[in-house]
């Protein structure tokens, strides 16, 4: 029984009270102090713009890299053509001038080999183009060290050009030995060797060696000029 406090009696103990849950702030108060109020809907848009997925942003196409590797190399049809032209050359040339003498030791005869080889061209030209119009390319070369930002050495390839334009000069006057070393001499001074005497030994041994091996392994005569009757 529990007692009355107007009978002189202690008040009954009562379980403690439920402390009160504080009222949360809401969007106008979290703001600081002195900022302007939020107009209605901007909350939204920020929060759905926070939640939009990483690159949605951007629109397609402008990702540089991304457009060159999927755009064609068009300048490699130049190469696609270049193949159709010689592949076709090539079967022209092996039906309409080859013979088509068989003898016993070439039972084939002459054309079957330059027209598979005319044809082969145009396959190649034909899987190339493929390649080029799905975006395929050619990847740099990582096994040579060449700086692709250094202009073009025109004296090497000047020289080059040179040194095969007299070989081909005189190759009937003074014969392959001769042009040969030279050839062979001026291609290494072209491409920076200094060592004179050494190159014009091993250039004079190669030419000499061509020259036999051309001759005797293969049966083909070549122009020996003024070392007629010597070599």
């Amino acid at each position: 029984m529990t007692t009355r406090p107007d009978r002189g009696g202690d008040p009954p103990s009562r379980p403690p009270g439920v402390p009160a849950i504080p009222a949360q702030p809401g969007p106008e108060a979290a703001a600081p102090a002195g900022a302007a109020p939020t107009p209605p809907g901007t909350a939204d848009a920020t929060a759905g713009a926070e939640r939009t997925p990483e690159g949605l942003a951007t629109t397609a196409g402008t990702d540089p890299e991304a457009d060159a590797a999927r755009r064609p190399d068009r300048a490699q049809y130049g190469v696609v053509a270049f193949l159709v032209l010689v592949g076709g050359f090539v079967i022209f040339d092996a039906t309409t001038r080859v013979g088509s003498a068989i003898n016993t030791a070439d039972p084939i005869g002459p054309k079957p080999v330059p027209i598979l080889l005319g044809v082969l061209l145009l396959v190649i030209a034909v899987i190339y183009a493929v390649d080029v119009a799905r975006g395929g390319a050619g990847e740099p070369e990582a096994g040579e060290d060449v700086d692709l930002s250094l202009p073009i050495d025109w004296r090497t390839v000047l020289l080059l050009v040179g040194a095969f334009l007299v070989n081909a000069v005189l190759i009937e006057r003074l014969g392959w030995v001769i042009s040969g070393t030279i050839l062979f001499w001026g291609s290494a001074y072209a491409l920076g060797n200094r060592h004179y005497v050494r190159n014009l030994l091993i250039a004079v041994a190669l030419s000499l060696i061509t020259f036999y091996t051309f001759a005797i392994g293969l049966g083909v005569d070549l122009p020996a000029g003024v070392l007629q009757g010597i070599l």
